[in-house]
């Protein structure tokens, strides 16, 4: 008499418990000798607690002896271990996905709360996607929070599929970033995001936390007038090029030596050191696009290393600044041009680019660029760029990219 036929069988383990050396090759190491294929496998570890999962293909003739060894081994590794079968339609249906879209989600603040936590993933369920992973970006929070140390506290959600709204997606994390103190980016994991290698940056309000044409106007005595203008300018309530020719002017008379001492105190943004240090180290090139001058752009690229800068030229006579400027203005047109101008440069296709400003005049490149992130923005500007970021330092963007801080500190 014949005995039974062997069989298929799909088994999920989740081995779970204390972490420590060796877990993962002791149960491989049984799946092998049994001659299991592994199928799919994952494995995350928060605060020494494993939970290891693996998806195994056996026949019915093994699949007893798998289990039985696999308990042995639990038992002597003081962890637990769970089966559970799994019907080959629903493995099939879950590898008729895998051509679905991935997108990444980056959620960044000074702290993250359950709250947040909760918002986003309820937004993402609405939009009838999975997650697939969690992963934590930035180091491990000290349960004792010190006020003086400027926190971050980022993660990355992997999601999978379509959403089924894609505008209202985007406006369901404007609303929650209202609502929070948290950034929220989307973008879809496509190729392009994991090989950007050009980061342009607007420099006033941006690189540094002011507008250096105010700060000469102050010099000359005429600050409330270039500031009214430089406030309704950045709204985009007023052309740029006429603003700007209108604040030159006003400029007329101002010793050249000022621009020196301005240039040595400039408030630099929080992170902009970190940032440049990693984005050099791993090969990224870094252009400055300012409407500003290119004086202070040049000072920050000696101080910083920036390979490209490209701003407004001052008229000087005689030691003294003439009201006019030379060559063409460097404005938002302009600063789009620029950007495809250095990634043609450079090599690159546009969708490995990068921008980051906080005006309108920003807003052409923000919209060119691959990835374009609005920084601290006018409400203007933070309603249609894409991304944002508004809670944290420049070096946030570093996040944005994917960095973790265990790779770059």
């Amino acid at each position: 008499m014949k005995g039974k036929e062997p069989t298929l069988e799909l088994i999920m383990v989740t081995i779970s418990g204390q972490d420590h050396p060796g877990v993962t090759a002791a149960i491989s190491e049984i799946l092998a000798n049994n001659d299991a294929q592994i199928l799919d496998i994952g494995q995350t570890d928060i605060h020494h607690n494993l939970t290891l999962g693996i998806l195994i293909k056996t026949d019915s003739s093994r699949s007893g002896e798998i289990m039985k060894d696999l308990l042995f081994k639990a038992y002597e590794l003081q962890i637990k271990v769970r089966f559970n079968p799994i019907e080959p339609a629903d493995y099939e249906r879950w590898v008729s996905q895998q051509g679905k879209n991935r997108w990444i989600i980056t959620m960044l603040g000074r702290k993250l709360t359950a709250s947040h936590i909760a918002g986003v993933s309820r937004i993402i369920a609405d939009q009838g996607m999975n997650i697939d992973s969690i992963n934590r970006l930035t180091g491990r929070m000290p349960l004792e929070e010190k006020e003086e140390a400027l926190s971050k506290s980022c993660v990355e959600f992997s999601v999978r599929g379509n959403p089924a709204d894609y505008t209202a997606m985007q406006q369901s994390f404007m609303q929650l970033t209202k609502k929070e103190e948290v950034d929220i980016s989307l973008q879809e994991d496509t190729m392009f995001r994991r090989s950007r290698r050009l980061v342009c940056f607007d420099m006033d309000s941006t690189l540094i936390q002011t507008e250096v044409i105010d700060e000469l106007a102050d010099r000359a005595g005429v600050g409330p007038e270039v500031r009214a203008i430089t406030e309704s300018a950045m709204r985009g309530e007023i052309d740029f090029n006429e603003s700007f020719k209108r604040r030159v002017a006003l400029l007329k008379g101002l010793d050249e030596s000022v621009m020196r001492e301005i240039a040595e105190n400039l408030p630099i943004t929080e992170g902009v050191e970190r940032m440049m240090t990693v984005l050099k180290r791993t090969g990224y090139k870094t252009a400055i696009l300012s409407g500003g001058f290119t004086y202070f752009g040049n000072y920050l690229k000696q101080r910083y290393g920036f390979d490209y800068v490209y701003a407004n030229e001052l008229e000087i006579e005689n030691g003294k600044l003439t009201g006019r400027y030379v060559g063409e203005i460097v404005d938002g047109r302009r600063k789009a041009e620029l950007l495809k101008l250095i990634a043609q440069v450079e090599n690159l296709n546009i969708k490995q680019t990068i921008a980051v400003g906080d005006g309108a005049n920003d807003l052409p490149m923000l919209a060119t660029a691959g990835l374009g992130i609005a920084f601290h923005a006018k409400p203007k500007v933070k309603a249609t760029a894409e991304q944002s970021l508004s809670t944290i330092g420049l070096d946030g963007i570093l996040y944005f990219i994917g960095f973790k801080d265990s790779f770059i500190q």
